[in-house]
């Protein structure tokens, strides 16, 4: 029979889970052999269906398109060759990489910056972000700004990123 000396202790982490096996060597292999059974494949289901930003791959998207200054950052195209909706989220998703890049402090705008930006009334800057917010590309903060989603990023990723491209040739 194994006494307390024979019992092993292991420690397993994989991402944000860790998880500890002790006891006899068998038991702690049944144990190590279960929570690879039953866990990881849920596990990794699971991390499929989570929506992800892989900023590099973004950042080298966003090349041509935006770029940031001292000032800020910018769009490197003429807003009067992008409908509104695109103009917004552009300025967003430029709001999103400058902050995860360490270029801004935040990834929000006001509507009345949006509005500037846009160059288009109060009325008409409302009416486009209603409805990236209905769409849910955007959301709207506590503190009355806009941010744009993880489902916006990797929307502009797949259809507005490319289109854009496109326009500029």
């Amino acid at each position: 029979m194994t006494g307390p000396a024979d019992n092993i202790l292991i420690q397993v982490k994989y991402k944000d889970v860790e998880k500890t096996f002790s006891g006899s060597p068998e038991e702690v292999w049944l144990l190590l052999n279960k929570f690879f059974r039953e866990f990881l494949p849920s596990f990794e289901i699971a991390s499929r269906l989570m929506l992800s930003i892989d900023l590099q791959k973004l950042a080298n998207e966003c090349d041509g398109i935006i770029a940031f200054s001292k000032e800020g950052p910018n769009l490197l195209v003429s807003k009067t060759r992008l409908t509104d909706n695109e103009t917004l989220t552009l300025w967003l998703l430029a709001a999103y990489v400058g902050c995860k890049l360490g270029f801004i402090g935040c990834d929000c705008i006001s509507r009345e910056e949006l509005q500037s930006k846009l160059g288009k009334s109060a009325k008409i800057t409302s009416t486009r972000l209603g409805e990236l917010v209905k769409n849910d590309m955007v959301v709207k903060t506590t503190d009355d700004k806009y941010r744009i989603t993880t489902f916006g990023i990797l929307q502009m990723q797949k259809d507005f990123i490319p289109k854009i491209k496109a326009k500029i040739g």
